[in-house]
């Protein structure tokens, strides 16, 4: 896939049959006839040469599927949120962390 970036325009151009499908795909995820498009932002971080993908979220499409960690429980009850979707979850002492959008939850200040 090409990207090109003029300002603050970005373009990708798609140089196979699976990335004009992926490239339609995500069209019809961000895009709505009746005017109310979605907004992709950046998640987590890309460091050339480091990392070998960069991560955005759509805004306004719900989170991944919450799950809860085996290996680590919580210290306390206390409320979690996924700093990704924005999503809220009690969690009881013992119980396991949550997970949401790939990675653990992060405690509520």
């Amino acid at each position: 896939m090409k990207i090109s970036v003029d300002k603050n325009v970005v373009e990708f151009t798609p140089e196979n049959e699976q990335e004009t499908a992926s490239l339609e795909l995500l069209w019809r995820v961000v895009i709505d006839c009746e005017g109310n498009n979605k907004k992709i932002v950046p998640m987590g971080q890309f460091v050339p040469g480091h990392d070998k993908l960069a991560r955005f979220h759509i805004e306004g499409i719900k989170g991944g599927v919450t799950s809860y960690s085996e290996d680590t429980k919580a210290p306390a009850d206390n409320t979690y949120y996924c700093s990704t979707c924005n999503k809220y979850m009690n969690v009881k002492t013992g119980e396991g962390l949550p997970q949401c959008c790939g990675r653990d939850m992060e405690v509520m200040d």
